[in-house]
């Protein structure tokens, strides 16, 4: 038993050395580590702050851009619209245009044909004039000079229609 109180006592002096040389400083190894931590995770919620705020930043600058795109779509359709309008408008007018100077040849073409044929029919006519007081005075003469020229003009009127006929195609 006197080994138990000797143990004992210098378990209780150790203790207490320990407790007032070797605490102080496991406390301060303790607090100085605590420290470190602390500031570590300070600065690890100062970084998440930090990456919050730039993926604020990176989103916003994504919904601009996508609101610019959308701008630019709007505007190239716009252009788009405005480009097709007036080539239709064009297209319309050399249409117009062309149409109208189309209708401006045939009726040409056509007061062309009314008076070649006018003429042709004059000079006919003028022909058989002739022709009827050239000649002796007869029903029978007069009758086969009419119809000499009915014949002449029928033949100039057929050649004429084809003639004109394919002046228009």
């Amino acid at each position: 038993m006197k080994n138990f109180i000797i143990e004992f006592v210098v378990f209780i002096v150790l203790v207490v050395v320990i407790g007032r040389k070797l605490v102080p400083f496991i406390k301060a190894a303790m607090e100085t580590t605590q420290e470190k931590i602390r500031a570590s995770l300070e600065a690890a919620d100062k970084a998440a702050a930090d990456a919050a705020a730039v993926d604020d930043e990176r989103h916003a600058k994504l919904e601009e851009a996508r609101r610019m795109a959308l701008e630019i779509q709007a505007q190239a359709d716009r252009t788009a619209e405005a480009v097709r309008t007036g080539a239709q408008a064009r297209g319309q007018s050399d249409y117009e245009r062309i149409v109208s100077g189309a209708e401006v040849e045939v009726a040409l073409a056509r007061q062309r044909a009314v008076e070649e044929a006018a003429n042709r029919l004059g000079q006919v006519v003028m022909d058989l004039v002739e022709n009827v007081i050239s000649r002796e005075v007869s029903a029978e003469a007069h009758h086969n000079l009419i119809e000499e020229a009915v014949t002449a003009l029928r033949a100039d009127v057929t050649g004429g229609a084809a003639a004109s006929s394919g002046v228009g195609r």
